[in-house]
């Protein structure tokens, strides 16, 4: 084959297609196999390829200049662990010239130009103590390619290659000083790509080379409070990473940061968008701030900074109003007191004195759920069972009239366990015992402990966690019931082999509400991401869903949506006992009359359906299988339930809609046969009036369904042959005729095309 290659790109009759397509092909070759696989045949490939990279047509040099790339981290990998080509002298010193004379070059193609950048870059990243001779000359080039406005972006990203090469240490000092101002202006333009690339290097730089000029990083400094915005939340990250950079590696030039950057973090973290990797981002910072000794980021400082609008306001500010807000804020509280070692004590004390006189201090609910979450999240990682009060304290506020304050209560309680379990841990469940009233924000305290089983050994007190537990999983309140199968599933989770055949004994219990809880508790046990239980409830599950068939409506509810969650996160759990569940699923597709009640309300009757939230519940099942089990989904008698649906209530008709969209597009051969049956209850649907007396949510509602319809109309439409459907095309000619409905179909066909083609690729199924 490589000698095909090479004929295909050196033989002069060979068109600049054949060359760009071969050259495009050994890319992919040359980056989708074994480095050992590739290397014996790079001395054969590289004449060729820097044959191609002096082609006149830029199409071909392109082309050959991103498989030098490949071919050189072939040569020699990032990754040490990988042989390195026992010729890479040789080989660097040949490639050099040929990718050198294209960089210098001004009056070429943008690709070229462009490739030729990151070609250089790669080789001195990968294979530049070869060509340590050269350096002197080749630097400097990418410092003017910096300055062009065209070449700028692929020069920060070149330069960036550079300087993190773990196999190479190349010195860029020389030209730093010039290039960071420049960096700098690029933290202004209003090119996205721009920016990121350019905090990325800049934190890579100072990563690498430690201490820099403190004049130069002013201008960056001052350029990054305009990116530390809820408005971009990658580039608040990027930018918080670059100042943690700073505070390990130079600590003194972030002193102007007190009045340059935390003004704009006070207001970012305040943001309901504030958490996962940029809040993280944020903590981080604050973590390395906190132990550079510097007297204006003391962590009393710092705490004051961050609390100040809570001690001077009596009233919820609005800035802070969002629940997620505060749980930012009570994190960042405890990164500072917890990171100065001494610090966290006395600030949860403070807290504590505060909640005790919140009556008297006349503490807004904003302030308490602040203080109990600050507490919670430094309890997580210092002992607290010192405090004076603390217990009590919090419990004290269950009884709060505030709900957001409860469940901040809880919140706190749960992680302040965390951090002494022996001292907290077994009084939390002797009061759930004396305290039946605070069940549910207890169960949400010990809920936080089972979390947390990644991080702290609960094994000594899971027994006595399961029978407090099982002693409320037959609580009347659903809700209740729910956070009690949501720590059943999460101690399952961690020791399967316990707990997995005691819940499964449970499924024979006379109670409804036990059997409820439990099967609700085996939805917790599948998540995503793969799990040392998944091979033992691979076995299992069978057993569980059989309350598909339970005589109880919501145990047989609850076993629709575990079924559901398998086939969505784990279809490899259901895929063989689909054709036992299958028919127990269609079966809870059906309207049932004896479910079906009429109840009086003044002088009106209303009818009230039991069964709409377990057909809900059968329908949205479906719509997953549809996704995640296709090939063993008998589609005839599918599509006859989803015709079913099609006259049911809004929720499923919604759902259905959706369905027959997917089914047109993924199996289409099924559908067109069936469109007669599909078309009518569309037809319904689209061509129902609303009675003139109706309020504006039933025209609202109405305009919704309409348009769920018409996308499944258009769909069926462009079904190969469906033009040969004469009462499908009659029913589309009609919509266009219309003038109501062309502007409605008008408007969903925009919405359809601006959203892209369809991917998705049709099965036929026979």
């Amino acid at each position: 084959m490589m000698n095909g290659i090479i004929i295909c790109l050196t033989d002069r009759g060979s068109t600049s297609n054949v060359k760009t397509n071969t050259l495009s092909f050994l890319y992919c070759i040359m980056n989708s196999h074994p480095v050992e696989v590739v290397q014996p045949h790079v001395e054969v490939l590289l004449p060729s390829l820097l044959q191609c990279a002096g082609d006149n047509f830029y199409k071909v040099t392109s082309e050959a200049l991103l498989a030098l790339q490949v071919l050189i981290r072939v040569v020699r990998s990032a990754d040490t662990t990988l042989p390195e080509h026992l010729s890479s002298a040789r080989i660097a010193q040949e490639i050099y010239p040929a990718v050198l004379q294209r960089l210098k070059a001004t009056d070429i193609d943008q690709e070229v130009k462009e490739t030729a950048i990151t070609t250089m870059a790669t080789l001195l990243a990968h294979l530049g103590q070869y060509i340590q001779e050269v350096w002197p000359t080749c630097i400097p080039i990418f410092l003017d390619r910096l300055k062009n406005e065209i070449t700028r972006l692929t020069a920060v990203k070149a330069m960036n290659l550079i300087a993190s090469s773990t196999v190479v240490d190349l010195d860029m000092r020389g030209v730093i000083g010039e290039a960071i101002p420049v960096l700098s202006s690029f933290l202004r333009k209003n090119q996205r790509a721009l920016k990121l690339a350019t905090l990325s290097l800049i934190d890579t730089l100072v990563k690498r080379y430690g201490v820099l000029d403190s004049s130069l990083l002013e201008n960056v400094i001052n350029e990054l409070s305009p990116l530390l915005s809820e408005s971009d939340l990658h580039s608040a990250q990027q930018a918080l990473q670059l100042m943690t950079s700073l505070a390990v590696h130079q600590p003194q030039t972030l002193e102007q940061a007190t009045t340059v950057c935390m003004p704009s973090i006070k207001i970012l973290v305040r943001s309901s968008l504030m958490q996962g990797a940029a809040l993280n981002a944020l903590l981080d910072f604050l973590r390395a701030l906190v132990k550079t000794d510097i007297p204006v980021f003391s962590p009393n400082h710092l705490l004051t900074l961050f609390l100040e609008p809570e001690k001077s306001s009596s009233k919820i500010d609005s800035s802070t109003s969002h629940k997620q807000s505060y749980y930012s804020l009570a994190k960042c509280i405890s990164v500072i007191s917890v990171g100065s070692g001494t610090t966290a004590l006395s600030v949860a004390k403070s807290f504590v004195a505060d909640l005790g006189n919140s009556v008297k201090s006349n503490l807004s609910d904003a302030q308490i759920i602040i203080a109990l979450l600050s507490i919670g999240e430094i309890g997580r990682h210092v002992d607290l069972s010192q405090v004076a009060e603390l217990r009590g304290t919090i419990l004290q506020l269950f009884s709060n009239s505030s709900e957001e304050v409860k469940t901040a209560a809880a919140y706190s309680l749960g992680s302040v366990a965390i951090g002494n379990l022996e001292a907290f841990l077994p009084a939390l469940l002797r009061e759930m015992e004396a305290q039946p009233k605070k069940q549910y924000l207890l169960l949400h305290a010990l809920k936080e402990i089972i979390s947390a089983q990644q991080h702290v050994n609960i094994s000594v007190y899971t027994e006595n966690i399961w029978a407090t537990l099982f002693a409320h999983a037959e609580c009347p309140e659903e809700g209740t019931r729910n956070v009690v199968a949501e720590c059943l599933g999460r101690l399952t989770l961690a020791n399967p082999l316990e707990f997995l055949p005691r819940l499964k004994n449970a499924l024979l219990s006379p109670s409804n509400l036990l059997r409820t809880t439990v099967v609700t508790a085996v939805k917790f046990t599948i998540v995503d991401q793969p799990q040392a239980i998944d091979p033992i409830l691979k076995n299992t599950i069978g057993d569980f869903l059989q309350s598909l068939a339970d005589p109880d409506l919501n145990v047989r509810r609850v076993a629709l949506v575990a079924f559901n969650s398998a086939a969505h996160n784990k279809p490899a759990l259901i895929r063989d006992l689909l054709p036992q569940l299958l028919p127990q699923l269609y079966v809870e597709t059906v309207v049932r009359k004896e479910l079906i009640r009429e109840v009086e309300m003044g002088p009106f009757k209303h009818s009230v359906d039991d069964g709409l939230d377990l057909r809900k519940a059968a329908f949205e099942c479906m719509y997953t299988l549809l996704d995640s089990c296709l090939d063993r989904l008998e589609i005839r008698d599918f599509i006859t339930h989803v015709e079913n649906g099609l006259r049911d209530h809004y929720d499923i008709k919604m759902l259905t809609y959706l369905m027959v969209a997917r089914l047109a597009s993924l199996c289409p051969s099924q559908v067109v046969h069936r469109l007669d049956r599909l078309i009518e209850p569309l037809k319904s649907t689209i061509t129902l009036k609303v009675k003139a007396n109706s309020v504006k949510q039933e025209y609202e509602k109405q305009d919704e369904l309409k348009r769920a319809a018409l996308r499944a109309v258009m769909s069926l439409s462009s079904i190969p042959d469906a033009d040969k459907h004469i009462p499908l095309m009659e029913f589309v000619a009609h919509i266009k005729n219309t003038p109501d409905l062309q502007v409605l179909y008008d408007s969903v066909q925009n919405d359809v095309s601006g959203i892209g083609t369809n991917n998705d690729v049709p099965m036929q199924v026979e």
